[in-house]
């Protein structure tokens, strides 16, 4: 019997998975050129891609109670999961935009605002989430390799309804609403002093969301019960708290060229973070507080496994 992988191989697999169908996913040739370019810069210049490998896990990890294999689970959450990193990857355009958090470094490169210039970063991260939705859509997906099983209509419809929550006013465009209002950048409403519990909420829609729509979509998207499904986005929704409150801990500790993004200047623009209010020691603590919860729901719903390692990993990174 061959030995399992390691998380770093199975995840670097994952990453690879998705890379070459995102390739697949944006409509070159139809499209003007220059928009393409932009687009493709904000999609294909690297990342931990944790959310839609996160997509995939959860459909594998959940594959036996659906009744299919594994290769075939990960086949038919392709299109979800490339869909998922679209949108991530339109918010992130969107947030280093100047009138947002004007940051000039994403992933070790320039930002698209710093390539192409502001309103063609606008266009380029408004293709990206508008695109994602087609390529989910679409039947057959652009991004399915040939020959992959394809979910039914009503399941992809149930997807795109979650996503479309996670990406809009109640999930990350809310967020990023509070986060402006929170650091002074809206003229019409002063600044709001921010607590524990509106730290939390923040991040529950700004990071959290997405991170929850792209595991539950997985779930969702193979044909499991809806208390599989639940128990996935309870997992999820711990583990997307534990990451944001570990990225807050490496925008104090971490560097640039580690992070491959600016770091410190959430501390110099005021922002509320869980090391502001905690300090980094409590801060750790609460993110392992966090994983604790995400790992004992999957014991009960009998998922342990990546998903389980993923949650470990999550407090150990670095990046």
């Amino acid at each position: 019997m061959s030995t399992p992988p390691t998380l770093t191989a199975y995840l670097d697999e994952l990453q690879t998975v998705v890379s070459r169908a995102l390739q697949q996913s944006l409509p070159e040739g139809a499209a003007p050129t220059l928009v393409i370019d932009a687009m493709q810069h904000a999609l294909m210049s690297g990342g931990k891609r944790l959310r839609p490998c996160l997509t995939l896990m959860a459909a594998e990890a959940v594959a036996p109670l659906a009744g299919l294999t594994v290769p075939r689970a990960r086949l038919m959450a392709i299109p979800s999961a490339c869909a998922v990193e679209m949108i991530h990857c339109y918010s992130l355009v969107h947030d280093d935009l100047p009138a947002m958090d004007n940051d000039t470094l994403r992933r070790g490169q320039p930002t698209t605002h710093m390539v192409y210039g502001d309103g063609l970063a606008v266009l380029a991260g408004d293709g990206l989430l508008t695109e994602a939705f087609g390529v989910l859509a679409a039947s057959p997906s652009p991004v399915a390799p040939p020959g992959s099983p394809e979910a039914p209509a009503d399941r992809r419809l149930r997807v795109l309804s979650v996503l479309a929550t996670a990406a809009g006013a109640i999930g990350m465009v809310g967020g990023q609403a509070i986060d402006l209002r929170a650091a002074g950048r809206i003229p019409s409403h002063p600044p709001a002093q921010m607590g524990e519990r509106e730290l939390r909420d923040m991040h529950a829609r700004k990071t959290g969301a997405l991170i929850r729509a792209a595991a539950v979509s997985g779930a969702m998207i193979v044909g499991v019960e809806d208390a599989v499904v639940a128990a996935v986005d309870y997992y999820a929704q711990e583990l997307g708290l534990a990451f944001q409150i570990i990225d807050d801990v490496l925008d104090v500790e971490g560097s640039d060229a580690t992070l491959g993004k600016t770091v410190g200047k959430d501390a110099a623009a005021g922002k509320p973070t869980y090391p502001a209010l905690h300090g980094v020691t409590a801060s750790r603590q609460l993110a392992a507080e966090c994983v604790d919860r995400a790992k004992a729901t999957l014991h009960a719903a009998g998922l342990e496994g990546r998903l389980t390692e993923l949650a470990d990993w999550s407090l150990a990174r670095t990046t």
